[in-house]
């Protein structure tokens, strides 16, 4: 007898977890396939510490196929899903195509950056989401404070100003960790004239992390302004450029860096399902299952879960739902194949905020405590380790290193400005010349992401997965969001795509989630519209970056038995060159020299 298939779409907080919950109760007896992108879980709350250099990248990733024993792993991004057939269409990370059949789906891909209609920000900001970003922005970041030491005063000082958008839990804790690494770089290289990195925090919301606690609040606002973070609230981008931004307020800040943490969407993929939605959200009932198709449930990100505590509600995008989303999608699954226990509906009850802000500061309220300075640390840092489903020794490790040892300053040079465009639908993996990317829909919507639980902050998945409203546009007064790094980069070049479409990562983000809970979705705000003054107009502004221009325009993979009809006329060089199928010409050889005879 056949076994019954389950397929699970995304691996963030959500999918992980359904996935890990499915194979302990069916035991064998269901044939359990997960698709993704990358063969890890991403644990997003702990990205900010990748961009610093406090963690290396590997400590916040963890193995699919070394954890989830009893599952297959699919490496790809779906492109589609056929409701009435019953399949999955996807694309692999060598543009290969292929479909999966299932008799009970799991949707849980999650969410992406989302961008609001400011000039020039999608051409000079980057997001968040995924550890291309971070480590392009750890990069940069070194890069600017080391090109400062050998500029001009004017220059250097633009070079080692750093503009943070939004002040929810992403934005919050890049700057706080950030601004701590750039203190520890020009401790070790002066800059010109003995000037310090300037840093920049913008919300429109009144206070830094006004999702949370008033008192956890003005903690993070006294750390930050006591580390010389400017701190602005009430304003916000009105445009981009590559010399710096224009501020709402009428002031020009002179700038090479703009980190947007302006919130996250769902990912485009749930708009293309036909089903429907909830602010671009998956509506579910309270056993996850989508009305009219008992066959497919949604979590995380992706799903309008009504929140049973609070009737009339969704839960929010937040690390903590998606978690605890993936969980309860499990185990109705396994009940609706009558392999497991009964089904049940979705309850939550929060444990709390925590929010890192650097070496041993931080802000939190377990179960309602407010707490800060080094218990809050403490707290926080044994958060994380409990909550990752692996690699806790080598955390802490690094932990202890980094503590004791001195910060390695170095630049990687492993992602470059063009291949993490913040306008994407696959943050997960870096764009390449030639790879066909999936392309996000124009429809933008305030979904941010907020707190909700003891998770470290951020619009990760589940802000970690979801993060606060953003600086340009707070959800009934909560920012948050996904900090996206800001760099100046070329105008696309038209018909190139990008990297492996990726979009099933659960709350919070189509990669991994990030447990500090995002906010749930409100209503749109009039900064959800375009500033006054200002026009949607998405064309570089300012200088173009003369080097590595951007590939393309992201698109949607376009797989080759579904052709897009302008797939001719797109141009997969690589950037700058045309790309060549000849083989490597050999061995390399020194100076070609007259032989030596012997003698």
């Amino acid at each position: 007898m056949s076994r019954p298939r389950v397929v699970i779409v995304g691996a963030g907080f959500a999918g992980y977890r359904a996935a890990r919950t499915l194979a302990r109760l069916t035991r064998n007896r269901a044939e359990i396939t997960l698709l993704n992108p990358t063969d890890y879980f991403l644990y997003l709350p702990l990205l900010p510490q990748v961009a610093a250099g406090v963690l290396e990248a590997r400590r916040v990733t963890v193995s699919l196929p070394g954890t989830l024993r009893g599952v297959r792993l699919v490496l790809g991004g779906a492109d589609g899903v056929d409701l009435d057939g019953k399949a999955v269409h996807y694309t692999d990370p060598e543009g290969g195509t292929g479909t999966l059949g299932y008799e009970r789906l799991v949707f849980a891909v999650g969410s992406v950056n989302k961008l609001l209609p400011v000039p020039g920000v999608a051409e000079h900001a980057h997001g968040f989401r995924g550890l291309p970003e971070a480590l392009y922005l750890r990069d940069h970041v070194t890069r600017q404070m080391e090109l400062a030491g050998n500029d001009d005063p004017r220059t250097a000082a633009a070079r080692c100003t750093f503009v943070v958008v939004g002040a929810g839990y992403t934005g919050t804790e890049v700057a706080a960790h950030l601004q701590m690494l750039t203190e520890r770089l020009a401790r070790r290289h002066p800059l010109p004239g003995g000037s310090r990195p300037r840093w920049m925090l913008l919300d429109v919301a009144p206070r830094v992390l006004p999702e949370m606690d008033e008192r956890l609040s003005r903690t993070a606002d006294r750390v930050l302004r006591d580390r010389g973070v400017d701190v602005r609230m009430g304003t916000s981008v009105k445009e981009a450029t590559h010399d710096g931004v224009l501020l709402t307020d009428g002031e020009f800040v002179a700038s090479r860096t703009l980190v947007w943490c302006v919130g996250v969407r769902p990912d485009p993929l749930v708009e293309a399902l036909g089903q429907p939605l909830e602010r671009g959200r998956l509506i579910v009932d309270p056993y996850l299952q989508v009305p009219g198709r008992s066959e497919v449930f949604a979590c995380g990100d992706a799903a309008a879960v009504p929140d049973l505590e609070e009737p009339g509600s969704f839960c929010p995008m937040t690390a903590q739902h998606a978690w605890r989303q993936g969980r309860v999608a499990g185990e109705n699954v396994a009940a609706s194949l009558g392999l497991g226990r009964r089904r049940r509906p979705y309850r939550h009850r929060d444990l709390g905020f925590a929010v890192d802000l650097g070496g041993v500061r931080a802000a939190a309220n377990p179960l309602g405590i407010p707490l800060a300075g080094p218990a809050a640390g403490a707290v926080t840092r044994g958060y994380h380790l409990a909550a990752l489903p692996g690699n806790r020794v080598r955390v802490a490790a690094d932990w202890l290193l980094d503590a004791v040892l001195p910060r390695q300053g170095v630049q990687l040079g492993l992602v470059r400005s063009w291949s993490v465009p913040l306008d994407t639908a696959s943050p997960e993996l870096p764009r390449v010349p030639g790879a066909p990317e999936r392309e996000p829909t124009t429809t933008e919507r305030p979904s941010d992401t907020g707190p909700e639980a003891l998770e470290p902050a951020k619009d990760r998945p589940g802000d970690e997965p979801g993060t606060g409203r953003s600086a340009a546009e707070p959800a009934k007064g909560q920012p948050g969001g996904e900090a996206g790094e800001g760099q100046p980069g070329a105008e696309p070049a038209k018909g190139q795509s990008g990297g492996e479409p990726a979009g099933n990562q659960p709350a919070g983000s189509r990669s991994g989630g990030r447990p500090s809970g995002t906010r749930p979705p409100s209503e749109p705000t009039e900064h959800d519209t375009v500033p006054e003054g200002t026009t949607p107009d998405r064309s570089a502004r300012g200088r173009a970056v003369p080097d590595h221009p951007a590939p393309g325009p992201v698109r949607r993979a376009d797989v080759p038995d579904r052709p897009d009809p302008d797939h001719s006329a797109r141009n997969h060089a690589a950037p700058g060159r045309p790309m060549r199928d000849h083989p490597a010409p050999g061995p390399v050889k020194r100076a070609d020299l007259p032989d030596h005879p012997s003698s």
